[in-house]
């Protein structure tokens, strides 16, 4: 029987001027191509309907963010440091 990915986090939060912070991750049996770990990622904040950060990995791209300047690469450790380094992207953009 083949394993299925399961939801490992999944949070919402509004802030007090709109602002959205969202955290999805999903445990995967194995990596997706181009990723090293069994995470499938998707973390957000923006306001206003407009996106000001997102750190996310997809199939055959592997992990990244994406900044006002642009797409760059990220390289992934663990997803505490993910995280960590999400939420200072926040602050700097927020």
């Amino acid at each position: 029987m083949k394993r299925k990915a399961k939801i490992f986090i999944n949070r919402k939060v509004v802030l007090n001027d709109g602002a959205i912070i969202q955290a999805v991750v999903w445990e995967l049996p194995e990596p997706l191509p181009g990723s090293s770990h069994r995470y499938k990622y998707r973390f957000y904040f923006g306001r206003d309907g407009r996106a000001l950060v997102r750190y996310d990995n997809e199939r055959g791209k592997g992990d990244h963010r994406h900044l006002p300047e642009g797409e760059e690469s990220y390289c992934f450790t663990d997803l505490d440091t993910l995280y960590a380094d999400f939420l200072k992207d926040v602050e700097r953009y927020g």
